[in-house]
């Protein structure tokens, strides 16, 4: 079956509040099937999540809706949320703060989605430390992620979406992407645009207007781009008796809608065909 998967680190509240609503707009345009959003906004008397996917058709999970605590900054910075065509049942949230890496508010979410006819899929939404020196914390918070599917993997192929706040080239990804060990540790994930898309799919960049202030502030180099938001797919290795094919990728949320820029970020959006192939 065909899936599409979306995922936007979507700026809490910062910037214009009418960005919410267009970014709602986009999602109804873009229909996907399975969404994974960082820096979503959550209080008692608010839901960011609620407007995000309001008329999508998408049944939706904040961090906050089952933790039994909030992570401190998350009143500011926002969780992780996840949206699903199909209702799904929460496995796991994983708190990925560590010693040196403590300001990282956005709780990873691992949801079981059933896909009529095919099977039960594991669907991670994930985000990992920002800080650009924080690569060390960034490795193992990736191996972290890769444990927590290997906790709740099914049959069908997982897909991990998020904002890795690193570059293909990070230890973290290479990890990731089955092109380097961490702590004796290997895997292999596809990674989606590697397979499907277009350019270099900069998703951090100084050609977005709400990114070139913090780029400024944080890297302090005027040309600086870079590609941080991935989608990554299982592969054979741990899904032998199922398959998953990256038809396309590519940006989202890169273009201003009625003159607004939609966050801080561009979004990734990924068509896939999955199947349980059958048993031989």
């Amino acid at each position: 079956m065909r899936l599409r998967v979306v995922t936007l680190n979507v700026w809490n509240r910062q910037g214009d509040p009418k960005r919410t609503g267009l970014i709602n707009r986009e999602l109804c345009r873009l229909a996907p099937d399975l969404a994974s959003f960082q820096e979503v906004a959550k209080s008692p008397d608010h839901s960011q999540l609620d407007e995000l996917i309001n008329d999508t058709g998408l049944h939706g999970t904040h961090q906050a809706d089952v933790l039994r605590s909030i992570p401190p900054h998350a009143d500011r910075f926002g969780g992780n949320a996840v949206a699903t065509r199909w209702p799904h049942r929460v496995e796991e949230v994983l708190d990925l703060r560590m010693s040196d890496a403590d300001d990282v508010p956005w709780c990873s979410l691992a949801v079981t989605v059933p896909l009529p006819g095919e099977g039960d899929l594991l669907f991670i939404a994930a985000a990992t430390s920002w800080r650009l020196a924080a690569e060390s914390a960034r490795e193992r918070q990736a191996v972290a992620l890769t444990d927590l599917d290997a906790r709740h993997r099914q049959v069908l192929p997982t897909i991990i979406a998020g904002d890795f706040n690193a570059t293909p080239d990070a230890a973290s990804i290479r990890y990731i992407r089955g092109l380097q060990s961490l702590g004796g540790r290997s895997v292999r994930y596809h990674d989606a645009w590697e397979i499907a898309g277009e350019g270099h799919g900069h998703t951090w960049s100084v050609d977005n207007p709400n990114t070139e202030s913090e780029i400024g502030m944080i890297v302090r180099q005027p040309h600086h781009r870079r590609r941080v938001d991935y989608v990554f797919v299982g592969s054979w290795d741990a899904h032998p008796k199922a398959a998953c094919e990256v038809r396309a990728a590519s940006l989202a949320f890169d273009q201003p809608v009625d003159g607004l820029w939609l966050s801080d970020h561009f979004g990734v959006v990924v068509d896939l065909e999955i199947s349980a192939a059958p048993a031989v």
